[in-house]
């Protein structure tokens, strides 16, 4: 069976970050994907000091609650990430796993290992903005996003964007709540994809 890993980066549970992700997961088919849902405020990561350990072992020199992340990096088929809006960009418990991730440009530049080269690995981004809709409202994510998910080496497939969540909760919308559902549901043929709500 192919494998999950979602990633939830708000420290808040069960509010619209958390809520946009679990949407999604619903309508994934559990016959033919193992999901591993993370919770990052349950873990305790270390910020990156830029040791340049990774750059000399490929390994991260602490070991703490990414280390499981790091396991879902290598075995997953599909990484999906939701983390909310922060002064213009990812949370800072979102943001210190981006960091983390440093060890994997390592192995590929510093170290010149072949990680998950060639392989069809997806991911998607999912990010919760409390204030009124703009255009622009989550751009500050998206070159952070984008180089995480090259990092790791995963296509980054789509992103779902949902302004205003300080004025209403996803519960209270059955549109947003149907069309998370069917990007689960398709998540094998969804084409690459862009949405802000």
């Amino acid at each position: 069976m192919k494998k999950i890993l979602a990633i939830m980066g708000s420290p808040r549970r069960n509010k619209n970050t958390e809520k946009m992700l679990d949407y999604l997961l619903k309508g994934v088919d559990q016959s033919k994907y193992v999901i591993k849902k993370i919770v990052l405020r349950d873990l305790d990561i270390h910020s990156c000091t830029g040791c340049d350990h990774c750059g000399r072992t490929s390994k991260c020199i602490f070991n703490d609650g990414m280390s499981e992340i790091y396991d879902g990096f290598d075995n997953s088929d599909f990484v999906i990430f939701a983390a909310p809006l922060y002064f213009n960009s990812i949370n800072g418990l979102s943001k210190n796993v981006v960091d983390r991730c440093q060890r994997y440009w390592s192995i590929k530049y510093t170290l010149g290992q072949n990680y998950k080269r060639n392989e069809d690995r997806k991911g998607i981004f999912l990010c919760v903005g409390g204030a009124p809709y703009t255009h622009n409202h989550f751009d500050g994510t998206l070159p952070i996003m984008d180089f995480f998910f090259k990092a790791i080496n995963v296509n980054h497939l789509g992103n779902y964007f949902l302004s205003n969540s300080d004025k209403f909760s996803i519960d209270d919308s059955l549109d947003l709540q149907d069309e998370l559902y069917k990007i689960g549901k398709n998540i094998d043929n969804n084409k690459s994809f862009y949405l802000h709500r």
